[in-house]
């Protein structure tokens, strides 16, 4: 699964907002903001992964134990997934 072409992540005042480019800019409305756990997910999403590489990037690099992060990483994804931001 990766994040689908046409968005980018941008920090703007110690914010990051998901930016729809060129023609996604048509079809997506609205605003995405992440905090830094989800700024971390979006960027490991950018090239193409599974949930495990996910779990396992999470784990090593924020103190959080696996069961937690899984359960973290299945919320950030379905919320990708209901917003048509996610290519399985």
């Amino acid at each position: 699964m990766k994040i689908k072409d046409g968005f980018i992540l941008r920090t703007v005042a110690d914010s990051c907002i998901v930016v729809p480019v060129g023609e996604r800019s048509i079809d997506f409305s609205g605003v995405i903001t992440l905090n830094e756990v989800g700024a971390f997910l979006w960027k490991a999403l950018e090239q193409p992964c599974d949930k495990a590489a996910l779990l396992e990037k999470l784990t090593a690099e924020y103190d959080v134990d696996a069961d937690t992060a899984a359960k973290d990483i299945d919320a950030f994804l379905a919320k990708l997934r209901e917003a048509n931001l996610l290519d399985d």
